[in-house]
């Protein structure tokens, strides 16, 4: 089943926690540490995920201080750009449309930042055909980040609020991968 597929058929809780996963994997972007989003997963495995989701999302906002001046020049700058959107974009009240829509812009924001930051050439691949599962020539960050985006989707669907832990620890690993893709090409620029 392709990435589209699986967000059209996600329920609230799968498409916030897709979303919020996508941005997860980001906050390398944004400079913020690891913890920043936990108070907005644990939202989603209470059995009102919405009641503290708005308070927490003002909160990791304001950790995060997703605001940015400077126009973007580099890949690292450009990817920077579309965490922040997805930050910006994140529904404090949300209804399933809104979610959905926040969640499918964050797959493709994801995917657009991870291809930023791939050192292969990948320019000419176009996200929305990898979403809709046409992979081949795929670079090897975005197959990773497609796959992860996959996985949690599938993980939530299958185990609905059980399966919030295996996503995050999903989205965690992708956090480190793009934490050392960020370090790896700061260093080069030394």
């Amino acid at each position: 089943m392709s990435l589209v597929e699986l967000v059209a058929q996600a329920d609230e809780r799968g498409l916030a926690a897709s979303g919020l996963a996508c941005l997860d994997r980001c906050v390398p972007l944004l400079g913020g540490d690891d913890d920043v989003l936990r108070p907005l997963w644990a939202s989603l495995s209470e059995a009102d995920p919405w009641a503290e989701w708005g308070a927490r999302l003002e909160e990791a906002r304001a950790k995060l201080d997703a605001e940015d001046t400077e126009p973007a020049v580099t890949d690292e700058d450009h990817a920077a750009e579309l965490a922040r959107g997805m930050l910006e974009a994140v529904p404090a009240k949300p209804s399933e449309d809104e979610l959905r829509v926040w969640s499918d812009a964050c797959s493709v924001a994801a995917l657009q930042a991870h291809r930023f930051l791939d050192h292969a050439d990948d320019a000419e691949a176009c996200v929305t055909a990898r979403r809709e599962g046409r992979t081949e020539g795929m670079s090897p960050l975005v197959a990773a980040e497609l796959r992860r985006q996959e996985v949690i989707l599938e993980l939530l669907a299958e185990h609905g609020k059980g399966g919030l832990r295996l996503a995050l620890d999903t989205s965690t690993e992708g956090r480190r991968v793009l934490r050392a893709v960020v370090s790896r090409r700061a260093r080069g620029r030394s």
